[in-house]
């Protein structure tokens, strides 16, 4: 639960997580390295907790002026960043909230419930579906142990075909035969006197032999009429299970196509829903009866550094040990944005949005991570608030899927069967064999995180707290990256500054 607050609280708060993933660089002091180095043991998450930040370069802009939004400065600052990474700018954080006694609020609110009520609904066919595939995957399997027993009857073996024709005798006895009350066979052996009129109908297979058996003449009209009965049934009933689990095989695939379908449909309302709901903020400047709104925007730009660049522009010498290198480095840019709205009166609004002027907040920051510290910033960046909400929604689909997923392969015929056999058993009648499987094109919600513009990462590769120091060669690439990323953080916040009239400062990097 500690570790729950402790993602929920800190997860906005870049400089923290930084800090983690690489607190020998990034820990603001060495009081603070030791004390995240301690609790990284126990867990990432509360290593939020005692950490505390510092960045290589840090600069800061504040707008505090009512006719100034924070559109155009964003997108300003966004394009600048794309043609400067090429491209490769995303954002990492999307935080907003309002005071209750806002009419931002009011809006925002009746669209996520509606939002909310629909994805619900279409979850809820989910929910039955999913629970439909189980059911017959049930029952298929409960068909395949009938139809074995067919198969078995007719093997040219004796014993196994003995044992067949007893299976479907028992079958017959306590479906068909029960059926009859007092008349069936079982009943007169226990009523009627009729000693041992169960065993002969089970030594028998054929009515030649029941009237070959050494018994009285009234025994063997009983079971001759009874064995005639049960083989018309045998032939009949192997007929009608055949048909029976072909159609609910294909209705199988039916189900499933339709879980496809209605887990697409619900995507949309879920990711809106999401990405509707309100950060919670302990800031004083939300009062409940005040019409503000606060927002948080974090966009993050990188670049690999190219070993081999460096050397062709003279900065790296000509023999450097290229081999050396185990890792990738990229200067990292992040740029904060938090706005604080403050409207004149009622909100001004331009078609169905708002909009809202007030107090900006930008902060640029540089930092330089390797391809390994990248991965540990970003699972903690991908494992929100988001994600936790859509647990229940995964855990309903997937891990119950999951849980049947050879079955579904099964009986789907995507793969063959471990005895090279249909599922009817038949031998000798193969599945054709394909590359893929089942759920190789379908796992409903095992994208869940790319609804959301994240893409999930394998925790097995890099561990926290357990990331090799860089060698000699790796700390002169860190160092010259180190510098590009400071380089091009002042450039983006000298830039602006000079492009809207403020003064500039000299650029210590040219």
């Amino acid at each position: 639960m500690k570790e729950v607050d402790a993602k929920r609280k800190n997860i906005d708060n870049l400089p923290k997580i930084l800090a983690v993933v690489n607190p020998d660089k990034y820990a603001k002091d060495s009081e603070t390295k030791k004390a995240i180095k301690e609790k990284v043991k126990e867990s990432p998450y509360l290593a939020l907790d005692v950490a505390s930040g510092k960045a290589d370069e840090e600069h800061q802009i504040i707008y505090d002026a009512s006719s100034e939004t924070l559109e155009p400065i964003y997108f300003w600052i966004l394009d600048m960043m794309n043609g400067m990474f090429g491209g490769k700018v995303k954002k990492i954080i999307d935080n907003f909230t309002s005071t209750v006694g806002s009419s931002h609020f009011s809006e925002t609110q009746g669209k996520a419930t509606r939002m909310q009520e629909e994805g619900m609904k279409i979850m809820g066919t989910v929910a039955g579906v999913v629970k439909g595939i189980i059911n017959l995957v049930y029952d298929l399997k409960d068909f395949e142990i009938r139809l074995s027993h067919y198969e078995a009857a007719k093997s040219k073996e004796d014993l196994k075909s003995r044992s067949g024709m007893l299976s479907l005798k028992q079958i017959w006895l306590d479906q068909v035969d029960f059926k009859r009350g007092n008349t069936g066979l079982k009943a007169m052996t226990a009523q009627m006197g009729f000693v041992g009129l169960v065993d002969y109908f089970l030594s028998v297979d054929s009515v030649e032999g029941a009237r070959g058996m050494d018994t009285t003449e009234n025994i063997k009209k009983i079971i001759e009429q009874r064995i005639y009965e049960f083989l018309k049934w045998k032939e009949l009933s192997e007929e009608e299970l055949k048909k029976r689990y072909s159609v609910e095989k294909a209705y199988l695939k039916n189900q499933v196509n339709s879980l496809k379908m209605y887990t697409r449909w619900a995507k949309p309302y879920l990711r809106a829903a999401s990405q509707l709901e309100m950060k919670n903020y302990d800031d004083p400047a939300l009062v409940n009866a005040f019409n503000t709104m606060i927002m948080q925007l974090t966009i993050m730009g990188q670049k690999e550094f190219d070993v081999k660049d460096a050397v062709y522009q003279g900065r790296l010498r000509p023999n450097f040990p290229k081999d050396k290198i185990k890792r990738k480095y990229y200067p990292c840019v992040i740029i904060d944005f938090k706005f604080r709205g403050i409207p004149d009166g009622l909100p001004q609004r331009a078609g169905s949005a708002y909009i809202m002027r007030g107090r900006t907040d930008i902060t640029f920051r540089s930092y330089c991570l390797s391809d390994e510290e990248l991965k540990l910033f970003n699972r903690m960046i991908d494992e929100t608030d988001i994600n936790e909400a859509l647990a229940l929604a995964e855990g309903m689909t997937t891990e119950s899927l999951e849980a049947i997923r050879k079955d579904l392969e099964y009986f789907l015929g995507e793969k063959i069967g471990t005895d090279g056999t249909s599922p009817g058993g038949v031998e000798g009648e193969k599945k054709p064999e394909k590359t893929k499987g089942f759920f190789d094109d379908f796992n409903p919600f095992k994208d869940i995180k790319s609804m959301f513009g994240v893409e999930s990462k394998k925790s097995e590769e890099v561990e926290f707290g357990k990331i090799k120091p860089d060698n000699h060669y790796e700390e002169e690439i860190r160092k010259m990256a180190c510098n590009d990323a400071k380089a091009t953080c002042f450039k983006i916040f000298n830039t602006y500054k000079k492009g809207h009239g403020m003064p500039a400062h000299k650029d210590p990097y040219d």
